[in-house]
């Protein structure tokens, strides 16, 4: 889960173009990351572990670039069908909060990070790509990340990414399974909201 939050955190973390200037996909990961470390290297806050400006640069910055219904929907799998629309809102709101808790966790640890990224192929009228990209850190392993991206009226969102063969919305997923299975979906909200509640009070929030 380490390796998913410097991935995520490195590519989302920033500002990116307008939406009527949209960038490709690979461009749209190149320019983030190299925004996001500028920023964070810049900025002693940050490299000091702030919480309450981590979590608003990650809500500024972070979660425009993110299609949370779909993720969501992709991550609780077979129970989203029988949620009503009370339990998918939820679902996506705690899903949200989670993830935002996540990032903010990974933002201090950005030093010296270089991402290689591959331009994939892909035609004008495609509304999904994979982007493909290495992340480099001086005296540590490469890591690969894959960017599953959807094309919407707002410009390039994610909905999945893979580390090293590893998929996030399918790591959730086998979580999420378990939980339905044990409680079903309230259950799934219940331990969705105890662990952001958690993590709020960890974070003095």
């Amino acid at each position: 889960m380490k390796k998913f939050i410097l991935a995520v955190s490195l590519l989302f973390a920033a500002s990116v173009a307008h939406a009527d200037d949209m960038l490709g996909p690979d461009a749209l990961i190149k320019n983030t990351a190299e925004d996001v470390l500028s920023i964070v290297k810049q900025d002693k806050d940050l490299q000091a572990g702030d919480k309450q400006k981590l979590i608003a640069l990650v809500e500024a910055k972070v979660l425009p670039h993110f299609d949370f219904d779909r993720m969501t929907r992709l991550a609780v799998g077979r129970g989203w069908r029988t949620a009503t629309p009370d339990q998918r809102k939820q679902l996506v709101e705690q899903f949200r909060t989670l993830l935002v808790r996540t990032y903010t966790n990974a933002f201090t640890r950005f030093q010296n990070q270089t991402v290689d990224v591959k331009t994939p192929k892909y035609a004008p009228t495609d509304e999904e790509v994979t982007v493909r990209t290495t992340i480099n850190k001086p005296g540590a392993q490469s890591i690969s990340v894959d960017y599953e991206m959807e094309k919407t009226a707002s410009g390039w969102k994610a909905f999945d990414l893979t580390v090293e063969g590893a998929s996030l919305v399918s790591t959730y997923r086998g979580s999420f399974d378990d939980q339905i299975r044990q409680s079903g979906i309230d259950g799934l909200i219940k331990s969705l909201i105890e662990k952001n509640q958690q993590a709020a009070v960890k974070a003095g929030k």
